[in-house]
């Protein structure tokens, strides 16, 4: 059986409701950052479960699409002039490295 948090006057969940719509875009762990910095501590556990519960939670970011298949293999070149590459070299006297077009 889950334990209920302790509200206390009630004012906690009132604020935090406010703070998730003065500031959309922050999460819990800011949200707790702007309430403690006004002086209301919290356990972050507890503060986590009246955030779900209030359903202040915002839209979770979807993963970034990758590629599917096998890639497209390089074209060959033709004749001359149709590669290029870039060859770092970095037995200068001077020691900094070099792009030199090849």
């Amino acid at each position: 059986m889950r334990r209920k948090p302790d509200q206390g006057d009630g004012e906690l969940p009132e604020r935090l409701r406010g703070l998730a719509v003065e500031r959309r875009r922050f999460g819990c762990r800011r949200h707790r950052n702007l309430l403690n910095r006004e002086g209301i501590h919290m356990n972050r556990k507890t503060l986590y479960l009246l955030y779900s519960e209030e359903g202040l939670a915002g839209r979770r970011r979807r993963g970034r699409k990758r590629a599917m298949g096998t890639p497209a293999p390089l074209a060959l070149p033709n004749g001359p002039n149709q590669r290029w590459s870039l060859d770092f070299v970095s037995d200068v006297p001077d020691g900094d490295a070099m792009g030199v077009a090849a």
